[in-house]
């Protein structure tokens, strides 16, 4: 990676940080009801103020026919009864006319006190009248209020409070368009002190949060120049200390949100204050991003991560190379001809796993290292036949390198023989009613599964020398990548109305080569290439070319999708939240332009 430029401190400007608020319109909006829910109450009244760069363009009050009776006590709090809404228009007219006043969601934001109570009704009004809810940016007063009003000034953040506290030139008298004008001097009050707090665009105040401290917000000038485009954005202090690495599909957007958005976690907080630096890596596509994140996570291991930092402590499940070989939990996959089963994320899920392989096979569980020359006493376990006690001489090297033939082939590519054997045990514990040694059971082989569906998986592909693949962009044109044995070699994106073929070609030419170690991930981190493969697995993603099959063991544990969906969380040692589908793709199926 390149050297972290130093800051250069630059005065934002509106086009920067977002649009304007004075070219934002705000439709200020306010109903009467005859209840508090939508689903048990009608509109009686509608009042809307359009307010831009402080003026007022226009207003729009009318009453609503609900065509139910209105309740005595909201009679007595609105004034509006059911002789006041003789002869006023249904909701069915009423709502297309207001909509017509709002305009377009271009440019244009709702603002409403307490808005998710109006909101709702406008939505089951456009539900009930079979219209669609334009799906305007919507603004809460209330909320904003709450960040902004301390209870010295006002005792709450009802719309009275907030009127008197801003001296609104209209008193709320739950009426819509009084209690409209009221909420429009409220917004204006709020909108000076919010800009007093460097808030001046429409995304600085619909992400504003007080738990964001000024000096944050004075540091937004490292997200200057940062571009709209995929990448991986890195904070670094003073020395040039990598504090944070994260990415985006929109860099800028993202990087900004550290410094005006509702960032809750303390340690961001933190990071951010020691931040000198923002340095942008744009990516071709948001894969590239993505795997970029992990590299430089991996390298740079940032104090403020939490995740990925540290892939070589990944546990795995050893099928050992001797001459009675046995299982071990390792951190550390040599080139020493062994099985491997993992990763796992936990020292349990190994145990889980190790168990359900040892209920299925007469493997031995002892740790000492035995010799086929020089016999020892059996332990209880060959007893209880359990073991084929190799180590008395009862089991030759050729009889007990069955086992262990039986047990690679479990871990690499038939699971049949493990969950017919644990299975088999789950079932007779439950006829017993010994349900909770029947969960641990049922534990062992989930834990078990799942591994053995990751680990085949992952040499499914990175056993294919090199893959071409492709899948549709936003922009109708096509994201190109290059994977060889599991590592990204290259990616790139072919604009719409160009043909994808020669850019797929020139991206061979000038991928990265790769020359493979050993193990199941032998060119990039499991968990690299469990992100190109969760790419490879979108609908969409068309394979252009291989140099070798790729599939999934026809008898592998990628089929048993019952225990694959189940509890993942605690088996997954990555953050995604997939499913671990069986893979199989045509082979070169036509791109066009």
């Amino acid at each position: 990676m390149r050297a972290l430029a130093d800051p250069i401190a630059v005065q934002a400007s509106f086009d920067e940080l977002g649009t304007p608020l004075h070219e934002i319109t705000f439709v200020v909006v306010d109903l009467e009801t005859t209840g508090g829910s939508p689903a048990a109450a009608e509109i009686t009244e509608i009042g809307a103020v359009k307010v831009r760069g402080g003026e007022i363009l226009g207003e729009f009050q009318t009453l609503v026919d609900p065509g139910v009776p209105i309740p005595p006590f909201i009679s007595v709090l609105t004034g509006i009864s059911d002789r006041t809404v003789a002869g006023a228009p249904r909701l069915a007219s009423a709502l297309p006319a207001f909509l017509e006043f709002v305009g377009s969601t271009d440019g244009t934001v709702l603002v409403a006190h307490n808005a998710p109570f109006d909101m709702a009704f406008l939505k089951a009004g456009c539900a009930a009248t079979n219209r669609e809810w334009p799906g305007h940016q919507v603004l809460d007063t209330a909320r904003l209020a709450r960040q902004v009003v301390t209870r010295d000034e006002a005792p709450n953040c009802k719309l009275a409070s907030l009127a008197r506290l801003f001296r609104a030139s209209t008193t709320p008298d739950h009426r819509a368009l009084s209690d409209a004008r009221a909420t429009v001097d409220v917004l204006h009050g709020l909108l000076e002190r919010l800009g007093n707090l460097g808030v001046r665009s429409l995304d600085e105040l619909a992400t504003f949060s007080s738990r964001v401290s000024p000096g944050q917000r004075r540091k937004r000038h490292l997200a200057e120049g940062l571009p709209h485009a995929p990448g991986v954005y890195v904070f670094a202090d003073e020395r040039g200390e990598v504090l944070y690495v994260g990415k985006s599909k929109d860099l800028r957007s993202r990087v900004r949100t550290y410094f005006t958005a509702s960032e809750t976690r303390g340690r961001m907080a933190e990071m951010v204050g020691l931040a000198a630096s923002v340095t942008p890596i744009v990516c071709a596509t948001a894969l590239e991003g993505e795997v970029r994140e992990l590299r430089l996570i991996a390298q740079h291991k940032p104090r403020y991560n939490r995740r990925s930092r540290f892939p070589e402590r990944a546990l795995w499940l050893k099928l050992t190379v001797e001459a009675f070989p046995r299982l071990s939990k390792v951190r550390e996959v040599k080139d020493d001809g062994a099985a491997y089963l993992g990763p796992f994320s936990s020292g349990r899920q190994v145990e889980l796993a190790t168990a359900a392989l040892h209920e299925a096979f007469q493997l031995r569980q002892c740790i000492a290292r035995l010799s086929p020359r020089r016999a020892s006493p059996a332990c209880a376990l060959a007893e209880m036949g359990r073991c084929g006690a190799p180590c008395d001489g009862r089991e030759t090297v050729e009889h007990y390198a069955l086992h262990t033939a039986a047990v690679r082939q479990a871990m690499l590519g038939d699971v049949r023989q493990v969950v017919t054997a644990v299975s088999r045990r789950v079932r007779l514990l439950g006829e017993a009613e010994r349900f909770e040694e029947a969960a641990l059971h049922r534990d062992r082989l989930a834990a078990f599964v799942r591994a053995a569906a990751r680990v085949q998986r992952l040499r499914a592909l990175t056993g294919c020398a090199e893959m071409v693949a492709a899948r549709p962009a936003a922009d109708l044109g096509w994201e190109l990548v290059v994977v060889r044995h599991g590592r990204l070699a290259g990616s790139a994106v072919a604009a719409r109305g160009v043909d994808p073929r020669p850019i797929a070609d020139a991206l061979v030419a000038t991928a990265e080569r790769v020359v493979p170690s050993h193990g199941p991930a032998p060119a990039a981190s499991p968990e690299e290439t469990e992100c190109v493969l969760r790419w490879l697995e979108e609908p969409g993603t068309r394979l252009v070319d291989a140099t070798h099959p790729w599939a999934m063991p026809a008898y592998g544990a990628g089929r048993l999708r019952n225990y694959l969906a189940g509890a993942r969380d605690s088996a997954d040692p990555f953050a995604d939240r997939r499913r671990l589908p069986v893979v199989s793709r045509p082979a070169r199926p036509k791109l066009t332009a």
